[in-house]
């Protein structure tokens, strides 16, 4: 079967400026479907984010927005309080494609939007269960599954299929046909590019 492996994490701010590639992706290859594996960027944590590292990550923002055209909301950084902890954010994915397959993309989706645009913080598990209404699930049984140890078990084992595949950050994107696995990009790619090497790969 041929499939495309997308390794990424919905906090991952190059993944926000990849949207672009894979939404190409889906449109002109409808019929090679996506795998979604949760890189896990941050472990757990509670403690707030140290002054230098937000620094660091709000220019990196500025970059991708300079280098892409992404846009973000920079007042998350005055009215969240930042934590470097992307896990809970992986969790929601494979919580909400176990109670609901198919919906892991929407999970994805809604936890973009809501950091990127609306400033708000996929840290928290109270945004977390938010999103999943959103989406359509059932909060009481999304919040079991979020925080569930077979849910943390699954984020190991994604992390750990991506790391086997080679990929060392995010986004990568690798096409399955058979048991030959390619590398179509490592980090930010731009559209085109993807697409002509996903066109190289298939002989189009």
């Amino acid at each position: 079967m041929t499939k495309f492996i997308y390794v990424m994490d919905p906090m991952c701010s190059w993944c926000w400026a990849f949207r672009p590639a894979i939404h190409q992706l889906q449109e002109n290859f409808p019929n090679i479907p996506i795998k979604y594996l949760m890189g896990g960027l941050a472990p757990d944590t509670d403690e707030l984010m140290p002054a230098e590292m937000q620094n660091m990550i709000q220019s990196i923002w500025l970059q991708i927005e300079n280098q892409t055209g992404t846009t973000f909301n920079h007042s998350f950084w005055e009215q969240c309080q930042p934590r470097r902890s992307t896990y809970p954010a992986c969790r929601a994915v494979i919580s909400s494609e176990a109670l609901q397959p198919g919906s892991s993309v929407m999970m994805i989706d809604a936890i973009q939007h809501a950091y990127y645009e609306n400033a708000s913080n996929p840290s928290d598990d109270e945004l977390l269960i938010k999103l999943a209404i959103q989406c359509g699930l059932n909060p009481d049984q999304f919040k079991d599954a979020l925080n569930s140890l077979e849910t943390a078990s699954a984020l190991k084992e994604q992390i750990r299929t991506g790391q086997k595949m080679g990929a060392q950050g995010f986004p990568s994107l690798f096409l399955q046909q058979g048991e030959k696995t390619d590398p179509i990009a490592f980090g930010y790619t731009s559209s085109e590019t993807v697409l002509k090497r996903v066109e190289s790969y298939l002989g189009s």
